[in-house]
């Protein structure tokens, strides 16, 4: 099926592994297959992927260059009903079996994900499901080369110390918004860090746990102060973000 986008989407659909991983969550599903929502459905791939699994799927999406794009790429589907619409105005008024939320970026700290499930996880029955189904969030302490907060992509830095998985959220839980902890963190070798690197891996399904891709949560890198360190000293970092307000909410600071 050849699929009309936006320039945004083009870019989606090219991450294969992205695709691929939630095909599998999907075509795994074994619940009932009533009504399934797919929230920010964008071009409508995945609602694509429903379409053969449930009797209806109602697919949301705010941007209405993406939504005409997933309208037109999913009028011939009688079971699927696009609507161009906020999620978080949208009043839900029946129960579904799957709640679809794609909203994903690195530690969730740059899109709706969390706001969007918050308010829609009512519409879910007592035995419905959530795709994805988790996410673990790491920390490692870098020298960076750019003093700004970025993404990974194309970006060159050292790794000082091992990964440390910092949170996990259960998508099936409500959560706050508001996240703040402090982070320990042990040097491996002498040198120099300026940075925090945070990766986030996404748990679709029981069995299907998916580490960063080009379009799925690439690898987050924070600046903090220059400091030297040595071989086996520990780094305590205070970090703070809020889901769903974009990077600018982040706070960090060497302790």
């Amino acid at each position: 099926m050849k699929f009309k986008i936006t320039p945004y989407h083009f870019d989606l659909i090219k991450d294969s592994q992205r695709l691929s991983a939630f095909y599998q969550a999907i075509s795994e599903y074994d619940g009932t297959n009533d009504l399934a929502y797919d929230l920010g459905c964008g071009s409508g791939i995945l609602s694509y992927f429903l379409s053969s699994n449930f009797n209806e799927i109602i697919s949301l999406e705010i941007d209405s260059s993406a939504y005409k794009c997933a309208k037109e790429n999913l009028a011939d589907f009688e079971n699927v009903k696009v609507i161009n619409a906020d999620v978080l105005e949208y009043e839900f008024d029946r129960k579904a079996d799957l709640i679809v939320c794609e909203m994903m970026d690195t530690a969730l700290i740059d899109e709706e994900q969390i706001p969007v499930l918050n308010h829609a996880r009512k519409c879910l029955k007592p035995e419905g499901k959530i795709i994805p189904q988790a996410i673990f969030n790491s920390a490692e302490l870098v020298n960076l080369e750019r003093e700004y907060i970025h993404w990974d992509e194309n970006a060159r830095y050292e790794v000082f110390s091992d990964a440390l998985i910092y949170s996990e959220f259960d998508f099936m839980e409500d959560i706050d918004p508001n996240f703040e902890t402090t982070l320990s963190l042990k040097v491996k070798r002498d040198g120099t860090v300026n940075g925090l690197k945070i990766t986030t891996f996404t748990k679709l399904a029981d069995d299907i746990v998916c580490g960063p891709t080009p379009m799925l949560n690439p690898p987050l890198l924070i600046p903090f102060e220059e400091k030297s360190v040595k071989s086996n000293e520990y780094i305590t970092v205070k970090l703070k973000y809020i889901m769903g307000n974009g990077i600018e909410s982040i706070e960090l600071n060497v302790i």
